[in-house]
């Protein structure tokens, strides 16, 4: 494969790259899916507990703006997160679309999809009366398994004021919620700590491998937005991931500035089933293959069961 300038490596070779890219700062946009709950919680925490923990992190490190895209339905079938809705927004952060419920693209019928973005309105227009919650993050980042329901979806949110808040950086950080709750109850130290360490090595090597690809798709790199989720083993680790980026280089800007990039603008144009990141989705459009890359998938299963 032929590799643009910038890397210093093999393109393979991302997964230890370590600083071998060009030194120059790289920005980066945090946001948060799934809220006002995602995984499950560990003995004694709440969905509160877990959002306020999150918040107090983003204001010590003096975080700009993060955005928060909604799932309205749990407000329904656990009325006690709207307070976690109220919370984000008395601490002066935003909100914005992922559907009502979460709904999967692919399952669905684009009418079907796009009145669950509607049914989200009401409560994000009540939470934020005079700020812009027009930002739209697709549920699991699929954009449509057909290019008919990519089309009719893109053409909606068009219609409707709404800008795709794109992610250009992953590394899965949900995958650890679960595990942590389950060694939580067991009172697994031992296990906790290897979860902290897996955690942030993952985050350190998609860095590198998301970095990879944006210098392979354009010779430098683009704003990162990062996918995060509102999870508790999400809230403990994120004064260690925003130390591990900073010690990258890292600068921390808002959505907003983050895609004003021209990248932003860009459509793949592809039915792509499982979707995925926009520099994934691009990797794709032009035929470039996407580095070996891992994930402790078994490991994060079969631990504290």
């Amino acid at each position: 494969m032929k590799i643009r300038a910038g890397l210093c490596v093999p393109f393979a070779a991302l997964a230890v790259l370590g600083t071998c890219l060009s030194a120059s700062a790289q920005q980066l946009a945090f946001t948060f899916d799934d809220l006002p709950s995602h995984g499950s919680l560990p003995p004694g925490e709440t969905r509160l507990d877990v959002s306020n923990s999150i918040l107090a992190t983003l204001r010590e490190n003096h975080m700009p703006p993060i955005y928060g895209f909604v799932n309205g339905v749990r407000t329904e079938t656990d009325p006690p997160t709207l307070e976690v809705l109220k919370a984000w927004r008395s601490a002066g952060q935003p909100l914005g679309n992922h559907t009502w419920s979460h709904m999967s693209l692919n399952e669905h019928t684009p009418a079907e999809y796009t009145a669950e973005i509607a049914k989200n309105e009401p409560l994000l227009q009540s939470l934020m009366p005079s700020e812009d919650w027009h930002w739209f993050r697709y549920p699991f980042l699929w954009e449509g398994d057909t290019l008919e329901k990519r089309h009719a979806v893109r053409a909606y949110l068009q219609q409707h004021g709404y800008k795709v808040a794109q992610v250009t950086m992953d590394f899965e950080d949900y995958l650890w919620n679960d595990p942590y709750a389950r060694c939580m109850a067991k009172h697994d130290d031992a296990s906790i700590a290897w979860l902290e360490q897996s955690y942030i090595a993952t985050a350190d090597q998609y860095f590198s491998l998301y970095r990879g690809m944006s210098n392979t798709l354009y010779g430098r790199d683009v704003p990162y937005v990062l996918l995060m989720h509102i999870g508790a083993f999400d809230a403990k680790m994120l004064p260690q991931l925003i130390e591990l980026y900073r010690k990258r280089g890292v600068s921390f800007i808002s959505l907003e500035q983050a895609e004003k990039d021209k990248v932003f603008a860009e459509d793949p144009d592809l039915a792509l089933k499982y979707g995925g990141s926009l520099l994934e989705q691009l990797m794709a459009a032009k035929n470039l293959k996407i580095p070996p890359n891992t994930k402790p998938y078994k490991q994060l299963e079969a631990i504290c069961r």
